[in-house]
C-alpha cells in the first residue's frame, strides 16, 4: 500500500446529522495528512447542501452506484467505512451478493441502546467499530462482546466544532428566555413535553420552539388541557440557528427516554453559545451535561419545574453554567479533534489484511430479517408477544415514515408481504398502547 490513504465512506444519504458529520470530518482533514476520502451514497440527495461542499472540496461523490461500481470502489479503497444508523438502503446493497474483500470500519451515528440496535455480528466483523457516543458502551451488544472485539471499540463523537458560532456577551440580570432548536417528532421529543414544561409556576412563563413544525396541532391541545394555552411559541425552520440562540438562555431539551440519539449536536451548539441546557436524565445526555457544571439534570416533571425556577431565581449560577457549558464544549469537541481520532483510527487497521465480510450472515438475506436484525423488541412484529401493550415511549419511532421503521421498509421492499401483514399486527398492539395519540403514516400502494 501507497503512503496515501483512501478511505471510502458508504452512506445511505448526505443529509441532516450524517451530511455535517462527514462535511466535518472530510472538509477538516488535513491536505498533508496522505488520508483520501470518498463517498458511495446509495441514495440521490434530497438536498444539495452537503453534497455541494463536499464536491467544492474535491471529493470524489458516487450517487447510487450499480453494483459493479460499489465492488470497484470498494476493491480500490484501503478502508471502508460504514456509515451506519440502521437505514434499510445499507443491508439492500451489502447483501445482495458478494463482495471483494475490505478493510472495514462502522461508524455508528446511533446508541444501539434502543431500536435501531447495532447488530453485534456486525461490531465483531468489523476491524474497528467507533461509536459516537460512550453511552453505546453500555447496549446489551455491546456488554457482551468477546474480549477480542471490545479492544477494536472506539468513540469519536459526530461533532466538528463551533467556527460558525459566535457567542454572544450575555448579561448577568437578564430575565430567563426559554427555547428549544430540534425536532418536535416524538420518536426524538418527550411525548410528555408539555407535561414537563406546565410543571413550572413562573409567571409568564414561555418556550420557543424552533425547527420542524410536526406535532404542532398536538402539542398546542395539550398545552391548552394543561391550562397554558399560551406556553409556547412556534417559530418554525429558520436559517439564522446563532440569532435563535442569542435570544434565549435555558435550553428545555426533555427528549423521548427511548430515543436513539448521540452527540446531540442541537444541544452542544445551544451550550456553545453559553445556552444552559436542563436534560432528561437519559444516558446519552448525560455523556454530554455535567450535572450543576455545564446544565441541570432531571428526572421527572417536578424536577424540571425546580429547576427551572431556580434559575429564573439565581442568575448568578445561570451566567456560571452558561460559561462552563460555553467553555467545556468549544473545548471537547473541535475539528481537529475528531480528525486526529480518525487518523489513529485509521493507522491502526491500514495494515491489517483485508477480509469478506458476509453482510447476508448479519443482516439476513431478506428485506424482512433486515429490519427484525435491528429491533430491540422484534416480538412486536411476531408472533413471540401476543396482546402485548407497545410502550408508549416505542411507538412514536415506530409510526415513523422513514428513519428504518416498518413503514419504510415496506414502501422500499412490497414485494416482502410480511411488511404488510406486521403492520397489521402493529395496528392491534398500538390500540392497547397509552400516551399522546400518533398520527399513523399513510400505507402507500
Amino acid at each position: 500500500m501507497s503512503d496515501s490513504l483512501t478511505v471510502l465512506h458508504l452512506t445511505a444519504h448526505l443529509g441532516g446529522g450524517i451530511g455535517k458529520a462527514l462535511n466535518g470530518l472530510i472538509l477538516n482533514t488535513p491536505p498533508d495528512s496522505g488520508i483520501c476520502h470518498e463517498i458511495v451514497c446509495l441514495e440521490i440527495p434530497e438536498k444539495s447542501q452537503f453534497l455541494e461542499k463536499l464536491l467544492d472540496a474535491g471529493c470524489p461523490v458516487i450517487i447510487n452506484p450499480t453494483p459493479e461500481t460499489l465492488s470497484e470502489r470498494i476493491r480500490n479503497a484501503d478502508i471502508v467505512q460504514l456509515e451506519w444508523w440502521g437505514h434499510p438502503a445499507i443491508p439492500a446493497a451489502l447483501c445482495r451478493g458478494p463482495l471483494p474483500p475490505m478493510r472495514l470500519l462502522v461508524w455508528c451515528h446511533v446508541s444501539g441502546l434502543y431500536t435501531p440496535v447495532i447488530p453485534q455480528k456486525l461490531m465483531t466483523a468489523a476491524h474497528s467499530c467507533v461509536f459516537t457516543s460512550p453511552c453505546s458502551l453500555e447496549s446489551v451488544e455491546t456488554s457482551t462482546l468477546p474480549l477480542k472485539a471490545v479492544k477494536r471499540l472506539g468513540v469519536i463523537y459526530s461533532c466538528g466544532g463551533f467556527d460558525d458560532l459566535t457567542a454572544p456577551v450575555r448579561s448577568p440580570c437578564e430575565p430567563l428566555r426559554a427555547g428549544m432548536i430540534g425536532s418536535l417528532n416524538f420518536a426524538k421529543l418527550h411525548p410528555r413535553f408539555v407535561e414537563f414544561l406546565a410543571a413550572v409556576s413562573l409567571r409568564g412563563f414561555t418556550v420557543r420552539l424552533v425547527g420542524d413544525m410536526v406535532n404542532r396541532e398536538m402539542l398546542e391541545e395539550q398545552s391548552r388541557r394543561a391550562n397554558r394555552p399560551d406556553m409556547l411559541e412556534f417559530r418554525g425552520y429558520v436559517t439564522d440557528i446563532a440569532r435563535e440562540l442569542s435570544e434565549i438562555n435555558v435550553f428545555p431539551y426533555i427528549l423521548n427516554p427511548l430515543h436513539y440519539g448521540t452527540t446531540e449536536n442541537a444541544l452542544l451548539e445551544a451550550m456553545a453559545m453559553g445556552v444552559v441546557p436542563v436534560v432528561l436524565d437519559n444516558l446519552a445526555e448525560k455523556c454530554l451535561v455535567d450535572d450543576n457544571i455545564t446544565g441541570l439534570i432531571v428526572g421527572n416533571p417536578r424536577q424540571f419545574a425546580n429547576a427551572i425556577e431556580w434559575l429564573a431565581d439565581n442568575p448568578a449560577e445561570r451566567a456560571r453554567l452558561s460559561m462552563n457549558a460555553q467553555t467545556m464544549v468549544r473545548r471537547r469537541f473541535t475539528a481537529s479533534k475528531m480528525t486526529d481520532a480518525f487518523a489513529v483510527q485509521y493507522d491502526a487497521i491500514k495494515s491489517t489484511d483485508k477480509s469478506v465480510v458476509r453482510f447476508g450472515d448479519i443482516f439476513g438475506y431478506a428485506p424482512s430479517e433486515w429490519f427484525l436484525s435491528i429491533q430491540r423488541t422484534p416480538g412486536y412484529f411476531t408472533d413471540a408477544l401476543t396482546d402485548c401493550a407497545i410502550d408508549e415511549f416505542a411507538l412514536p419511532g415506530m409510526l415513523e415514515k422513514t428513519k428504518g421503521s416498518i413503514f419504510h421498509y415496506r414502501n422500499l421492499f412490497p414485494a416482502d408481504t410480511r411488511f404488510s401483514r406486521w403492520i397489521n399486527r402493529l395496528d392491534a398492539l398500538a390500540l392497547h398502547s397509552k400516551g399522546p395519540q400518533i398520527q399513523q403514516p399513510p400505507v402507500l400502494s
